[in-house]
């Protein structure tokens, strides 16, 4: 059986070092790719741009000859991986939002994001300040290190980024629609999706669990990989 992973804005497919084999040695078929304008994906100049996420992840996916898949997003990614669960919920046995803001686009939501990310100051932050929290930061000063090359070599020298569209535009509204399995994962010290932002997916996806990590940032999967996949692999097994 299939699990996708879908990495944040801040790396490529090869952040999940930590989540390949363990998810291997569990039986299951790992597929990480680089997302459109990351780590090795070649952008065609004369194709359609930007597309949507979700709308790539399904090529990918009719490619690969993938029926039914599990899909784990986190951070950005979560938000592709929302916007596809959305478009194509048949394609999914279950789905794994981890750290993210989901993209969604009520009026109050959004200001909610703007009282706990104030711009420009909260962007102008270094990333792994942003991204990773600071109990990580303090205990594993290599992690860290090995975290930013990752994110440094996320993209090639001088790409700018492409901010890809959504199939949907994703309101709680529309979220309350949902019927696919979810699991809802975030850190208790993640900037940007504070327990207090869980809550609100979890209480309108109607077939959701959520799972809150003591002492992690936004970068749960590479934070704490053990209890990240323990959380998942139990998750996926019951679906």
């Amino acid at each position: 059986m299939p699990i996708v992973l879908i990495h944040a804005a801040t790396g490529s497919s090869r952040v999940w070092e930590y989540q390949r084999p363990a998810f291997a040695a569990a039986g299951y078929r790992v597929i990480a790719y680089d997302r459109r304008g990351f780590g090795r994906s070649a952008i065609d100049p004369a194709g359609a741009q930007p597309g949507t996420g979700a709308d790539d992840l399904l090529a990918l996916a009719n490619h690969l000859a993938l029926d039914r898949f599990h899909l784990v997003g986190t951070a950005a990614g979560g938000g592709v991986a929302l916007d596809f669960a959305v478009s194509f919920p048949r394609r999914l046995r279950s789905l794994v939002v981890a750290n993210a803001v989901g993209g969604v686009q009520d009026d109050e939501y959004l200001e909610l994001g703007r009282r706990i990310r104030p711009a420009p100051q909260f962007d102008a932050l270094p990333p792994d300040f942003r991204e990773l929290g600071p109990s990580y930061r303090a205990a594993n000063p290599g992690g860290t290190e090995r975290w930013l090359a990752l994110q440094r070599a996320s993209r090639p020298a001088g790409s700018p980024p492409i901010t890809q569209t959504s199939r949907n535009r994703i309101t709680f509204a529309l979220l309350e629609g949902l019927n696919v399995p979810t699991l809802l994962l975030t850190g208790d010290a993640d900037l940007y999706a504070p327990p207090a932002v869980l809550k609100l997916f979890a209480a309108r996806i109607r077939r959701s669990e959520s799972v809150v990590v003591p002492e992690a940032g936004h970068s749960v999967y590479w934070e704490h990989p053990e209890v990240f996949n323990r959380a998942v692999l139990e998750f996926v097994r019951k679906h």
